[in-house]
């Protein structure tokens, strides 16, 4: 009879932290909720508001897991890292990898 019970408790147990992590998984508040198409767009509209990183600047934005990858040039590092500072503040990014290069 006690085998039984601890089968019993440890599949409730089981079963309850497998529904606590699909509810924490599918709430819309969670800041991962957004997928990596939304967050690459956001990205990109963000960079698009800041003129100087407008063209004759070339940035270009992926995003894979939440990560944000930046590639391109501009013409300064001041540059470089106001995009990377904008995209690490766009909601669900959680980290920024750039190779973006300074024209010189």
């Amino acid at each position: 009879m006690t085998k039984w019970k601890f089968n019993v408790i440890g599949a409730a147990l089981v079963l309850s932290g497998t529904f606590t992590t699909w509810a924490a998984a599918h709430n819309p508040s969670n800041v991962g909720s957004l997928d990596d198409g939304q967050i690459n767009a956001e990205v990109r509209e963000a960079i698009t508001q800041h003129r100087d990183l407008g063209a004759p600047n070339q940035i270009y934005v992926q995003t894979r897991d939440h990560v944000v990858f930046l590639s391109g040039w501009v013409y300064n590092s001041l540059s470089a890292d106001n995009a990377i500072e904008i995209a690490g503040k766009v909601p669900g990014v959680t980290r920024v990898v750039s190779t973006i290069a300074v024209d010189k």
